[in-house]
C-alpha cells in the first residue's frame, strides 16, 4: 500500500480523531488542508441511506450553487435554424447539429456539458452509446433538454452542478475551490444540502442522510456534522 506524502500526513495532523465538525468549522479546515500547488476543489460527499437499484430511491438532479464551482464549464449545443444564434448569444462554446455528432463519432469530446433542444434529441441519441457513460447525455430531468437555451447555457456557466447517487447511495458534487472564502463555501454547501433534504425519495426508509465528508482534491476527508447539514 503507498505511503501517504507528507503534505498529506501534515493534513491529517490538523484534524481531531473521529471529531465531526460543523459546516463553518469544516469549510476553514479544508482550506487549510489544500497545500497542492493548484487551486484545488473542495468535494461533498454525502452517503445517502438509499437504493438506488430501486426506481423511487434515485437521487438526480441539478441545482445552481450561489457562488458557482470555480470552474468555467464548455458547453456544447445542439441545435438547428435560430436557436443556433441563440445558443451563441448565451455563451455556448460549440453550437451545432448533425456535423457535431459526426465529430463525436470520431472520438471528439472536448466539452463539459451537452445541452439540446427537443427536435434534436433523435439525432442526439445516435451518441447514446459515447455520452451516457462519460455523464453527457443531454436530459430534461437536468434542464439540458430545452427550448430556453440562453436560460440553460447561463446557469450551467453560473456554477450550476448535477447531483446523483452512485451504486453505493454516495453523492459527489464540487462545492467550489480551496480559494474560495469560507461563507462562500459554507453557503454552497448549504444550499446544496438543502436540496438533498428536500429532494428525499418516498421509498426511503430509515435515517436519510448517513454521514457528510468534504475534501480537498489532495487532502483528507472531513466529516461534519449532520445536524449542521443544513445549519
Amino acid at each position: 500500500m503507498a505511503k501517504a506524502g507528507k503534505k498529506y500526513q501534515d493534513a491529517v495532523k490538523l484534524l481531531e480523531p473521529d471529531k465531526e465538525y460543523t459546516a463553518d468549522e469544516a469549510m476553514e479546515l479544508v482550506k487549510k488542508t489544500a497545500t497542492a500547488k493548484f487551486d484545488e476543489t473542495v468535494e461533498l460527499h454525502v452517503h445517502l441511506g438509499v437504493d438506488p437499484k430501486y426506481a423511487d430511491q434515485q437521487v438526480r438532479g441539478a441545482i445552481v450553487l450561489p457562488h458557482g464551482t470555480g470552474k468555467t464549464k464548455r458547453v456544447l449545443v445542439f441545435a438547428k435554424g435560430d436557436k443556433v444564434a441563440e445558443a451563441e448569444a448565451a455563451g455556448a462554446d460549440f453550437v451545432g447539429s448533425d456535423e457535431i455528432v459526426a465529430k463525436i463519432q470520431g472520438g471528439w469530446c472536448d466539452f463539459d456539458v451537452a445541452v439540446a433542444t427537443p427536435n434534436m434529441m433523435g439525432t442526439v441519441g445516435r451518441l447514446g452509446k459515447i455520452l451516457g457513460p462519460r455523464g453527457l447525455m443531454p436530459n430534461p430531468k437536468l434542464g439540458t433538454v430545452t427550448m430556453d437555451l440562453d436560460k440553460a447555457i447561463k446557469e450551467i456557466k453560473a456554477g450550476k452542478v448535477e447531483y446523483r447517487t452512485d451504486k453505493a447511495g454516495n453523492v459527489h458534487v464540487p462545492i467550489g475551490k480551496a480559494s474560495f472564502e469560507t461563507q462562500k463555501l459554507a453557503e454552497n454547501f448549504r444550499v446544496l444540502m438543502d436540496t438533498l433534504l428536500k429532494v428525499k425519495p418516498s421509498g426511503a426508509k430509515g435515517q436519510y442522510i448517513r454521514s457528510i465528508t468534504v475534501s480537498a482534491t489532495m487532502g483528507p476527508g472531513i466529516s461534519v456534522k449532520l445536524s449542521g447539514k443544513a445549519e
